[in-house]
Order: C-alpha cells, then sequence, then structure tokens
C-alpha cells in the first residue's frame, strides 16, 4: 500500500500522524464522546474533498441540517458544495393536545438504510461521513442486527470509488470493539476536563490497515477553522549537521566560569531561588546569540512580556523583537490554556521556520503546572531537549527552588540529569549584605571553573567577581571569611571534562 496515493484529511498534522493521510476507498472509524470534534473532523474532511473537485456527502441521523450548517458557520465554513442528506424523523406530532417525541427506534431501519443507499447512488461521492452509528444502534435494536447491517453498508461500497468516515459516540458504553474490527482505520479522540482551565483533547490512531502510522497520544485542539493536531515529538526523526562551536554570552568572566563558553547543541539547567538572576543570565545569552545575528526565542510561563522587557531594558540589554535573524521573539505562555503537545509545536515552529538557534524556557515550574503527570513531564521534557540538541539549538531551562538561603532547597521537579550544563546561584550573607553567588557544578562537553564567584547586576549588565578565595561555605548561605589566607585548596581550580 506504500504506493498507493494517499487521501488527504484537510487536517495537515493529521495526514503526518497518518504518515500521508488516508487511504482512499475504505471505510474509517471515527471514536470519541459527544463533544470531541467528531463531526468538526468529518466536516474538515469533506471540504478538503470539495477543495480537490470531489462529490461530497454528509449523512445525518442526529443533527439537523440547521445545526450543521450553524456549526459549519462557526468555523467560518460554507456547506453550499456538500450534499446533506437529512435523516431524522418528525420531531414533533400533536395527539390530543399534546406533544409526542417520536424515538429514533420507532423507524423502520429497513426504511432508514433505504433512504441513505438511494442518496449514494444518487449523488455518487467520493466522501461520504455517516452521523451517527449510535443512531444506528438504536434502530436496530440488537446487537446481531447492527453488525449485519454495518457489514452490509460496507460491502454496498465496494467498487464505488468511494472513501467513508462513519462516526460513533461511544453510546455502547465504551469501544464498540465490533466496528473496530469491520472499519479499515479507527481515529478515537478523547477530551478530559480537569479540575481547572479548558479541556486537554487528545486523538489516537488505534488501527490503519496497510499501513503505518504515529502511534500513541496526539494533543489537538479545536478553534475557530476546526481541528489543530499536535503530533508527538519523535527526537529520532529530526537531526541536523551543525558547527559544534562555543557559544559566548558576551561577559567575559562568566564565559570563563564556563571553560570559555557553552557548546553549540547542549542545555544549560540554571538552578536557584527566586530573585537571583536565573532568568536575566539565560536572557543574556539570548541578547549575545540577536548581536551575532542569531535568531533567539524565549517562551515565558512566570511573568509578563512587558515585565521582561522592561527588566532587560533596566540592565542595558538592547533587544529587538521579532522572528528574524538578530532579533529574539518573547513569548508569554499560560500553563492553563495550552497543552504539552501544542508548547513542543510552538518551539518547533520556532526552530525550524524562524530558524531560532538559542531557546529559553523560563521556567520549569511553569511547564509542569501545563503537564498532567510528574511523569509525563519528564519523558516529554527529555524529547524535547534531544530534538532541539539534533537541531544545533542552545537551550536554557530556568528552575526556580524553594527556599531563599542554606542547603536544604528543593525543585519541582529533577531535571539535572538532563541538562548538558548545570549552573547554580545562591544567596549569600556578607558585609552585612544579601549577595548573590554563581557556581557551575556540572559540563559534559568540557571543562569548567570550580569556583565560586559573586554575581550581580547593574545599569551596564551582568558582572561576576573574582572567585572568592577568601570565603569557605559560599553555597549554605552564612560564609566564613578565611582571614586573607588561602589554602591550596580554596585556589582556583579548573574541573576536568566529564567523561
Amino acid at each position: 500500500m506504500g504506493d498507493v496515493e494517499r487521501l488527504k484529511t484537510g487536517i495537515a498534522a493529521l495526514d503526518d500522524v497518518l504518515h500521508g493521510g488516508l487511504i482512499p476507498e475504505r471505510l474509517y472509524l471515527v471514536d470519541g464522546n459527544p463533544g470531541s470534534g467528531k463531526t468538526t473532523l468529518a466536516l474538515q474532511f469533506l471540504l478538503e474533498g470539495v477543495r480537490q473537485g470531489e462529490k461530497c456527502l454528509y449523512v445525518t441521523l442526529s443533527e439537523t441540517r440547521e445545526e450543521l450548517e450553524a456549526g459549519a458557520q462557526s468555523h467560518g465554513w460554507s456547506l453550499d458544495s456538500i450534499d446533506v442528506v437529512e435523516l431524522i424523523p418528525d420531531q414533533q406530532h400533536e395527539l390530543e393536545g399534546a406533544v409526542t417525541m417520536i424515538q429514533p427506534s420507532d423507524v423502520e431501519l429497513s426504511e432508514t438504510m433505504g433512504k441513505i443507499l438511494e442518496a449514494i447512488e444518487r449523488i455518487n461521492p467520493a466522501r461520504v461521513a455517516f452521523d451517527s452509528l449510535s443512531e444506528m444502534r438504536l434502530l436496530a435494536q440488537s446487537s446481531l442486527r447492527y453488525r449485519r447491517q454495518i457489514l452490509a453498508l460496507k460491502q454496498f461500497f465496494v467498487g464505488r470509488k468511494c472513501t467513508v468516515l462513519m462516526l460513533d459516540d461511544r453510546t455502547a458504553e465504551g469501544p464498540d470493539l465490533q466496528l473496530h474490527s469491520i472499519a479499515h482505520g479507527v481515529i478515537a479522540l478523547y477530551a478530559v476536563t480537569p479540575v481547572y482551565g479548558h479541556a486537554r483533547r487528545q486523538l489516537q490512531v488505534l488501527k490503519f490497515r496497510g499501513s503505518d502510522f504515529a502511534s500513541g497520544f496526539h494533543d489537538f485542539a479545536i478553534r475557530q477553522g476546526g481541528l489543530t493536531v499536535f503530533p508527538r515529538l519523535v527526537a529520532a526523526e529530526h537531526g541536523l549537521q551543525f558547527d559544534q562551536s562555543l557559544i559566548k554570552s558576551g561577559v567575559a568572566s562568566l564565559d570563563a566560569l564556563l571553560g570559555g563558553g557553552i557548546e553549540r547543541g547542549t542545555s544549560t539547567l540554571l538552578v536557584g531561588p527566586p530573585g537571583s538572576g536565573k532568568s536575566t543570565l539565560a536572557l543574556q545569552y539570548a541578547c549575545a546569540a540577536t548581536h551575532r545575528g542569531d535568531h533567539a526565542a524565549s517562551f515565558v510561563f512566570d511573568e509578563t512580556k512587558a515585565a521582561l522587557l522592561t527588566r532587560s531594558q533596566g540592565i542595558g540589554m538592547v533587544l529587538r523583537e521579532g522572528s528574524g535573524a538578530g532579533e529574539i521573539s518573547v513569548r508569554q505562555i499560560d500553563p492553563v490554556e495550552i497543552s504539552p503537545g501544542e508548547f513542543t509545536a510552538m518551539v518547533r515552529k520556532c526552530v525550524e521556520q524562524d530558524g531560532a538557534r538559542v531557546v529559553i524556557i523560563d521556567s520549569l515550574n511553569g511547564y509542569l503546572n501545563a503537564m498532567p503527570l510528574d511523569n509525563f513531564l519528564v519523558a516529554q521534557l527529555h524529547e524535547l531537549l534531544s530534538y532541539l540538541s539534533n537541531k544545533g539549538v542552545t537551550t536554557f531551562l530556568v528552575v526556580a527552588q524553594s527556599g531563599m538561603l542554606g542547603a536544604h532547597m528543593s525543585s519541582p521537579v529533577d531535571a539535572s540529569y538532563l541538562a548538558d550544563s548545570i549552573m547554580m546561584l545562591r544567596y549569600f550573607e556578607h558585609g552585612g549584605k544579601v549577595k548573590k553567588a554563581l557556581s557551575v557544578l556540572k559540563k559534559r562537553t568540557g571543562g569548567h571553573e570550580g569556583s565560586i564567584r559573586e554575581l550581580w547586576f547593574d545599569e551596564d549588565g551582568v558582572h561576576l567577581s573574582e572567585p572568592l578565595l577568601g570565603l569557605r561555605g559560599v553555597l549554605t548561605g552564612v560564609p566564613v571569611e578565611l582571614g586573607g589566607r588561602h589554602d591550596e585548596e580554596a585556589q582556583p581550580q579548573r574541573v576536568p571534562r566529564e567523561l
């Protein structure tokens, strides 16, 4: 089947999940609870057929044409080019002054099937959407009769050069495995509403005969214009040859602390208490990248875009916003309103379309809030960092720890083993002032200083002191002076490259 021309679904990312689209002239099942997006997906499938010059038919047993058109108009679509066959019984009958609702089971199944087959023979469509099988199940009243009718319908389409989407809303108390066995392919839609925030939507291709596909769950969203799918990221499928040179920060003492700079295609974790300068250090590398003519991207979870730009101006950082070379794109992310898959898609767009060479995620605390479960965070973060590394992108991850002073500080997530380099920031008390200290704990790709330097910011930018040789216990927050006597162990040392 690999050489068969695929049928586009009207959703480009879904075509990627299906490795090119649907195999034509087959029957497919779209399975999902009410409100999960089945009708929207079916309409996009038919509208794509209209764009290809094909005849398209929508058979509805559950919605009126007016309801269907109202839903289409909310997305800016017109159904004028789609034949709609409405097979809903009269909703009201006057009976001795009372109004009686006619249930679908009161309608003869054979009569309904006859109308469906007649419409298909008359229109001879290339694409058909059948909404929904739950009404057919009610009409059949028995599982045996229902299965026979679906098999008969499938056989009817053989040789008609027609691709069929059948929608099912799981009213059979869960997935209907009989339908799964009959269909050539099954796309399942899920919608989960958390305690707070918008519904999280995912799709999964459960079956696709004669073709490979991207397995697993893929996030998607329903917005004006239809379904937008965010395929699960597989880092191994993305690679790029790049120059593994050192990236400079523009601050000589900071580069010296890191053994000359940070290698391209690596990730650096900046960890420390709130307000210690983690975001500013990351932004310094982005600013230096734009001055070299590269594009940088910063995804900000914890502060507003306006506050970040104001703070950067206050220390003399000149940032040009934009999506081109020599510019930085600053995106404020609301973790409650975005899914992990959508965030990954945003990062990919900045890398693949805008050419970002430096990416900042500020912070992982905010990213954690976008995840349903903690164990998913580490897995998806690992895949995202591997992808960025394969693309030659230098990544900076910010993690805010709880606590302010001392050694007993904790992080909401342990991502230290994922990063190639770790820069730790701490507050310490000295001379009646609270100061900041910076040290490098780890660097996989080269040597670095093992010393601790004081860090401060002013209107002229970022500054680091010489190594704090006269203090012991800086990282505890309350150091002890050595009285000017520097032991041999207190001399600045360069830590060799990690093996």
